[in-house]
């Protein structure tokens, strides 16, 4: 026997990353998964624009003693 992926391929059903809710749809679990990703690189885009945003806005710091 190969390796997973290559057994995956060939028995798609048995690939749980394929199910969505209970139900063997390949289609649609790699739409959420895409959907997750985009999810979560427009996340990030956002948590970097929020801290240029605080950092530029932040007052210089004092010297510390």
């Amino acid at each position: 026997m190969g390796e997973w992926s290559e057994y995956f391929e060939d028995f798609p059903e048995e690939n749980s990353a394929n199910y969505v809710n209970g139900r063997f749809d390949p289609k649609g679990a790699e739409a959420l998964r895409t959907a997750e990703a985009k999810r979560r690189q427009d996340q990030a885009n956002l948590d970097a624009e929020i801290r240029a945003i605080v950092q530029k806005h932040r007052p210089p710091a004092a010297d510390k003693k």
